[in-house]
């Protein structure tokens, strides 16, 4: 009796470690303007959903391989521009004025803005009347921008509806900025 066995050898899986070197190939080509944004995002795309080492290859063929020296200064840029954004923002931190959150057993959220009735009234020109809302949910401080016409930021970004903040947030109000404190 003669059996035939049938071998099938499909190609190994790729490695994270193969298919993040292409994701590196593909973002120093972005970075030295070698690919446009979106066809760098459609090739991302492309090399995620990859299933063989010749489809990587494919979408890097065309673009310079271990290119030391790029990788070295754009590291060091992208270090030194990242070193700098948190060394301002820690200064600016230490300068701003602190905001008491409220006690934790206050019910009621705390109003922001130039109304006369808000719990925390800013006479800025830049503050709407009704600005925000910071409340407790959940055990979280939740900041609530109420439709303000110069927004509400946390730690530089703009809040959309609602944002979980904390002890140590610069939070701003129009151009109003305090850092969260409860002490």
């Amino acid at each position: 009796m003669t059996s035939s066995f049938e071998f099938n050898t499909y190609p190994a899986r790729l490695s994270d470690a193969e298919r993040d070197k292409a994701l590196q190939v593909l973002r120093d080509g972005v970075a030295m303007g070698r690919l446009s944004h979106d066809t760098f995002i459609r090739r991302m795309e492309l090399a995620l959903a990859a299933r063989r080492s010749d489809e990587l290859v494919a979408l890097t063929a065309d673009l310079p391989q271990e290119n030391r020296l790029a990788r070295l200064v754009f590291g060091t840029v992208e270090a030194v521009s990242g070193f700098t954004v948190r060394l301002r923002r820690a200064w600016q931190a230490e300068r701003l004025p602190k905001l008491l959150l409220p006690h934790p057993g206050h019910g009621h959220p705390l109003r922001i803005g130039r109304d006369p009735a808000s719990g925390l009234r800013l006479n800025h020109e830049t503050v709407s009347r009704v600005h925000a809302e910071l409340s407790r949910q959940g055990g979280m401080w939740v900041l609530r921008d109420l439709g303000s016409t110069n927004g509400t930021t946390v730690n530089g970004r703009r809040v959309i509806g609602a944002a979980v903040v904390r002890e140590g947030d610069q939070v701003s109000f129009g151009h109003m900025a305090f850092r969260l404190s409860t002490e």
